[in-house]
């Protein structure tokens, strides 16, 4: 099984970047500390788009990405971020190898 790599690009409403940054912190250290099939999982800030972010994410396989999305940890984010969105997040799938 190959790697899968995600990067989705996320856009926070103004003067929602430090309650977007909390929330997702909270995400980044349960999915550290939970998902033995996550390899890599963080946010950072576009230099030149203070309102977007990119969350890099790397998953041993499918199995493991799919259990990130069916976490508890995962759905309980949910209503903490959305607030803090401005647009819809774009969702891109890599292979690994």
């Amino acid at each position: 099984m190959a790697a899968i790599g995600v990067v989705a690009t996320l856009t926070v409403a103004e003067g929602k970047n430090a309650d977007f940054e909390a929330a997702f912190s909270e995400l980044m250290a349960a999915v550290s500390a939970n998902e033995p099939g996550n390899e890599f999982y963080a946010a950072f800030q576009c230099k030149d788009n203070p309102q977007q972010y990119k969350v890099l994410e790397r998953y041993v396989d499918q199995a493991a990405l799919e259990a990130h999305g069916k976490s508890d940890h995962f759905k309980a984010s949910g209503p903490k971020l959305a607030p803090c969105m401005a647009a819809a997040p774009v969702i891109e799938y890599l292979d690994g190898f």
